[in-house]
């Protein structure tokens, strides 16, 4: 860093400019391991017999892994439990994220924060964090967000008594509210083709060869492609000396010990988060009612009482992670649960078999919004927690009261019911709803 730094709803005709699930459903094929419904009994056994395992489970069934996204050969360590999971991620010394580089941050450039360490990380951290202050947090979530939902699917889709969750809701919302968060014109035609670039990118790492060039060449354009939108929107609030309170108008004003951010810098920022926003919400809220519904006690007493909302959130995270893993590279030689890594090696850490661990938490298949706290792994730990976090928490809030507000909600039940699946990125393919129309 330098010194100056569309709605349609199932079974309705689409309209031309509508955002289509054909990208997303394209990201869950590339890392799903073909629909894997159940890891966790392998995950379990993995930590009983081999909790540090020399080679990369992801690259077994054929996934892209953070690892060696590059295909560079690199050895790689899967980790299981919660201890080393934790021991890891908390350390950014003996652990480098700096490997993060070779897959997404090919495409998303010098500003992605993930892939950054020590100083370089912390200033760019640090900066980052002046735009996310509580009180702007609380005004996206008053004037934005929560207005959003309402003018977007309010009385249109309550009159219709039923939706398909992801394809109706969880899938256009957070993509409409991250980019109303962050400034975009209300354009349903370049909101759907920013959406479809971001997924784009989301899925340019691939194992396949055959599917690596043409994936490879699209996430590169779809890279260039949002890049230029992005600094042509960050060029025209800066000339108008905009001073608004959008993340963009924030980014272009933020400061930080004389350190500020260019417009290639801001349009850099904003390509990183965009593919984990076209992503994370979508799964998480359709994981949460998944496990909502499984849980009708639970449901009940969330719908009943909304200070539950923010346990049971935690509590879905925890379970059905939608991030599956993480990973790191060994900076020098150590040892991780009695296993010696060599320096340049990487670890594979399985945040959805750390999050059920036996020794950390009883009952961990159980869905348990009353369990004492334990720190889980949904958004990461130590100095990598995800930034992002907060937005994603109010869009998760804003679609979750929203649904529980529909009286007599449930599943349809003509319908399959739905069951997370996959691998590092999990959700049910589709979660069909109906409630009583009053």
């Amino acid at each position: 860093m330098t010194a100056a730094m569309g709605d349609t709803l199932a079974g309705e005709t689409p309209a031309p400019d509508a955002f289509q699930p054909d990208a997303f459903v394209s990201v869950s094929a590339t890392y799903g391991a073909g629909g894997m419904a159940d890891p966790y009994p392998l995950y379990a056994a993995a930590r009983r017999d081999e909790p540090v395992m020399p080679g990369d489970i992801l690259a077994r069934y054929g996934i892209p892994s953070q690892a060696d996204y590059a295909n560079v050969g690199r050895q790689v360590f899967t980790v299981y439990r919660h201890a080393d999971v934790e021991a890891v991620l908390g350390d950014d010394v003996t652990w480098s994220s700096d490997l993060l580089a070779d897959g997404l941050g090919t495409f998303l450039g010098e500003m992605f924060l993930s892939a950054r360490d020590g100083r370089s990380h912390r200033q760019l951290r640090g900066l980052l964090q002046t735009c996310f202050a509580p009180d702007a947090l609380r005004r996206w979530k008053e004037t934005l967000i929560m207005p959003l939902i309402e003018r977007q699917y309010g009385d249109r889709i309550r009159g219709l008594g039923r939706a398909e969750l992801l394809q109706d809701i969880a899938l256009p919302f957070p993509i409409h509210a991250i980019y109303t968060v962050l400034g975009f014109p209300d354009d349903p035609v370049s909101m759907a083709r920013f959406a479809d670039q971001a997924l784009r990118i989301l899925n340019g790492p691939q194992i396949d060869p055959e599917k690596a060039e043409a994936a490879m060449a699209g996430a590169f354009a779809a890279a260039a492609e949002l890049d230029e939108s992005v600094k042509a929107i960050v060029r025209e609030k800066r000339a108008a000396a905009a001073a608004g309170d959008t993340m963009i108008e924030r980014l272009i004003h933020a400061e930080l010990d004389g350190v500020t951010f260019t417009d290639e810098q801001i349009a850099g920022i904003v390509r990183m988060m965009l593919p984990a926003a076209a992503e994370t919400t979508t799964r998480t809220v359709a994981n949460l009612f998944t496990l909502l519904f499984e849980n009708p006690a639970v449901l009940a007493r969330v719908r009943a009482d909304r200070g539950l909302l923010g346990k049971a959130i935690t509590e879905s995270m925890r379970l059905e992670p939608v991030a599956g893993y993480l990973a790191r590279r060994a900076t020098r030689d150590t040892e991780l649960g009695g296993v010696a890594i060599p320096g340049g090696a990487a670890v594979s850490l399985v945040i959805g078999s750390a999050n059920r661990d036996e020794t950390v938490f009883e009952h961990p298949d159980a869905f348990d919004i009353d369990r004492p706290f334990r720190r889980s792994f949904g958004f990461g730990h130590g100095v990598h927690m995800c930034l992002g976090m907060p937005i994603a928490k109010l869009e998760l809030e804003a679609i979750a009261n929203f649904l529980l507000n529909l009286p007599g909600l449930r599943l349809d039940p003509d319908q399959p019911a739905p069951v997370v699946r996959g691998l590092q990125f999990r959700n049910p393919g589709a979660v069909p709803l109906l409630w009583n129309v009053t």
